[in-house]
């Protein structure tokens, strides 16, 4: 102990040494306190400044903080910048009047951010941060007309503006952004139209300079129906006048979409493309599968591929086809036309949607009807077989009820080499075609083999039920003309009209009872028809009824 004493007495120096390291590492950290207590404001005040020179636009920011441990590292939260309405004394109109829902919204916000680099005294060279973290990002784009009135206002002040200096003091550079929970907004000016929103779960751009074009990889939170859509490309450069003209191209997949979230259809979805445009205006081309599409009502399903090229107002999301080549099962047909979103206001209520109105022009040119008969049979088992050819017009409006009664479709059709599928209603045919051209043995004797019809006519679906009221039906001897109604819930037929002979009434039935109607062929002869008689079919599609009448 006496030895230690001594040592310290010896070397006092050492006492003196260690206080004065004590007193300067105490003073340094007040000085770096001090000198981070007055870095904040200047670095806050410098982002600031810069983002409101880049964006013409008021910039607001909550909180900032830095810390000088391993390098400089920074965080944020409460950014909002506005959009561009004031400009150095002119102010134009606000994007959305009271009450609206995009009215007193900033154009971007964001929860929070914070970033590291490191630090160098090369004031040539900016300090380049390799990521920048965002969290919360929300971007509200008003209407094209706000930023052509925003514009009008920065050529009005631009002569009056004075340089500003002093704005290269400090300079970034970033290296690529993390997003996560980010949002897009996309307003719109049409009387009667929601904005459209993106749930954005994950962003991330690289090449991120000014003026330049930045790649980027997302992962979108589709709504309707629910799904992830991963997607990659390029975007910018960003367009300050209206960020809404900002281009933007890239590749997209989304995978195990539910349809059943749309009331009456169900399948799974899956679907690749390519897309490319503006934020307000995008042009798709891509495919769409669904193995496993079916009515839900129905509950039958069918495979569907559909190769698209469409055309997206990003202000509402309403969609043109132009068009869609499609094949359900084997029968290929095409579609164009447009799917629009509908909006309704209760009274009292801010507006809300209400669904989709789809107006669609269906070409059916190489298709087999069973498929499209599949669709709307409980069974399973369509009514009739064969090749169709269809031109129609489909009008789904918006409602609660079911899809298949909703649909309305007006059009013509030409089915050949037709078969039904139910061996009563196919058997009645034969005989019919047997004894028309008059061989009553052959009919009753069921010998009549493979007899395939020819149907054409006119249609129109509604509530579930399709009328037809000019349908031409032929078999071998026969020409049916018909008019009636389909029911597609149950197949109730209800049909009247008239069928013509090529046999006279005496041929037709045959033998000695044939012997004696050979008077009355002269009352049925008509228009170089061996016979004309009333028909009318009646019932179910499982149980038909067919009748003939003289009307006497």
């Amino acid at each position: 102990m006496a030895e230690r004493v001594a040592f310290w007495r010896r070397n006092r120096w050492l006492k003196w040494a260690a206080g004065g390291l004590l007193l300067v590492l105490v003073v340094a950290a007040v000085a770096v306190s001090l000198l981070l207590r007055h870095a904040e404001p200047f670095l806050r005040a410098r982002i600031v400044d810069a983002l409101s020179e880049h964006f013409h636009s008021r910039v607001e920011l909550d909180a900032f903080h830095i810390s000088l441990v391993d390098g400089l590292r920074a965080e944020g939260k409460g950014l909002r910048i506005w959009p561009p309405a004031e400009v150095r004394g002119v102010t134009v109109p606000s994007p959305a009047a009271p009450g609206t829902a995009q009215a007193g919204k900033p154009l971007i916000s964001l929860e929070e951010f914070r970033f590291h680099a490191p630090l160098h005294l090369d004031p040539a060279k900016p300090i380049f941060i390799q990521t920048m973290q965002l969290r919360g990002l929300r971007i509200n784009l008003p209407p094209r007309a706000h930023f052509e009135k925003a514009a009008a206002g920065r050529d009005a002040a631009q002569a009056a503006e004075q340089p500003r200096h002093g704005a290269g003091l400090l300079k970034f550079q970033v290296g690529a952004v993390e997003c996560t929970d980010a949002v897009l907004v996309l307003g719109t000016s049409k009387p009667g139209k929601l904005p459209l929103e993106f749930d954005i779960a994950r962003l991330q751009l690289t090449k991120i300079g000014p003026d330049e074009k930045m790649n980027f990889e997302a992962e979108l939170t589709n709504a309707k129906p629910v799904g992830i859509i991963h997607s990659k490309g390029s975007f910018g450069p960003w367009q300050i006048g209206d960020p809404g003209e900002s281009p933007i191209a890239g590749d997209y997949r989304f995978d195990h979409a539910d349809l059943a979230v749309f009331k009456g259809i169900a399948g799974i979805l899956t679907s690749t493309g390519h897309y490319q445009g503006t934020l307000r205006d995008i042009t798709a081309d891509g495919d769409a599968d669904v193995p496993d599409f079916r009515l839900t009502h129905f509950n039958s399903p069918m495979p569907l591929h559909t190769h698209f090229h469409a055309r997206v107002d990003g202000t509402d999301g309403d969609t043109w086809l132009e068009p869609v080549e499609a094949m359900l099962g084997h029968s290929h047909f095409w579609v164009q036309g447009q799917v629009v979103r509908v909006v309704v206001a209760e009274p009292g209520q801010q507006p809300h949607s209400k669904g989709h109105d789809i107006a669609l022009d269906i070409k059916v040119d190489r298709a087999r009807l069973e498929d499209f008969m599949h669709l709307v049979s409980r069974s399973g088992t369509p009514l009739l077989t064969g090749p169709v050819t269809v031109k129609a017009a489909l009008h789904i409006p918006p409602g609660p009820e079911p899809v298949h009664e909703r649909l309305k479709m007006d059009g013509s059709f030409d089915l050949d080499q037709a078969r039904f599928t139910s061996p009563k209603i196919q058997g009645s045919v034969e005989q019919l075609s047997e004894r028309a051209q008059g061989h009553p043995k052959e009919a009753k004797d069921g010998e009549s083999g493979e007899v395939r019809s020819h149907m054409a006519g006119e249609f129109h679906m509604a509530a579930g039920e399709i009328k037809l009221p000019a349908l031409v039906y032929k078999v071998p001897g026969a020409e049916i003309d018909l008019r009636g109604t389909y029911g597609l819930e149950g197949g109730a037929l209800d049909f009247y009209g008239k069928a013509r002979m090529q046999a006279t009434v005496s041929q037709m039935v045959g033998g000695w009872k044939g012997l004696l109607l050979k008077p009355a062929d002269r009352f049925f002869k008509k228009n170089g028809a061996g016979a004309e008689i009333p028909i009318h079919i009646e019932g179910t599609r499982e149980d038909p009824k067919f009748g003939f009448g003289t009307g006497r």
